[in-house]
Order: C-alpha cells, then sequence, then structure tokens
C-alpha cells in the first residue's frame, strides 16, 4: 500500500514537502508518480520517477516541484516550492511496477489535501 502525508494549508509562494511510503510489495521495476485533481477538473499527472531513475515533470509544475526518493525508507518525496493557487488540490501517489515477469500492478495511496491560499 501507499500512505500519503505532507499536505496542509499554505500562503502563495511557500512550500510543502509532500511524502509516500511505500509497504507491502516488491518491484524489480517500477516507477512512482504524484498526481493530482482540483475540484471539477480531470486528475492531472505531475511528476514521476522510475527505477532506472528517469524523471518527468508536467510543465505546469516543472521549476517548481521536485521528486525524490529514499529507498532505504521506501519512501518518495514531493518538494512543492513557490506555490500559487492554482496548486490547490488533492494530491495522490501511485506506484506502477513488475516483477518476476508478471504484468504490471499499480497501487493508488490515499490523498492529501493542499491548498494555497493568494
Amino acid at each position: 500500500q501507499l500512505q500519503a502525508s505532507g499536505g496542509g494549508l499554505v500562503q502563495a509562494g511557500g512550500s510543502l514537502r509532500l511524502s509516500c511510503i511505500a509497504s507491502g510489495f516488491t518491484f524489480d521495476n517500477y516507477a512512482f508518480g504524484w498526481f493530482r485533481q482540483a475540484p471539477g477538473k480531470e486528475r492531472e499527472g505531475l511528476s514521476c520517477i522510475s527505477s532506472d531513475s528517469a524523471e518527468y515533470y508536467a510543465d505546469s509544475v516543472k521549476g517548481r516541484f521536485t521528486m525524490s526518493s529514499d529507498n532505504a525508507k521506501s519512501t518518495v518525496y514531493l518538494q512543492m516550492n513557490n506555490l500559487k493557487a492554482e496548486d490547490t488540490a488533492v494530491y495522490y501517489c501511485n506506484v506502477i511496477g513488475s516483477s518476476g515477469g508478471g504484468g504490471p500492478r499499480i497501487y493508488w495511496g490515499q490523498g492529501t489535501q493542499v491548498t494555497v491560499s493568494s
């Protein structure tokens, strides 16, 4: 399972760091991702980091958000700087991976609310 945390209320221009702790599974190859969903909008992919250290960022967050991982803690982070009111959303982490030649499996964490006041 995935456990996301770190959301909260912050003023525009401020920073937050989200955490996503993984447990209960092991993948040979995987990619962790962060998504968000604002009220009335579709879920938006923000960033991902793969087991071979490839990274991706959506244009909406590039230069402001940074994803990292701590394998020893089975945790991925999303450092969010220079937050804007439009970053207000519920943030989710997920992982897609495979092991032993099996098919891909996907896990989602519960959301964590980020609210940015202008």
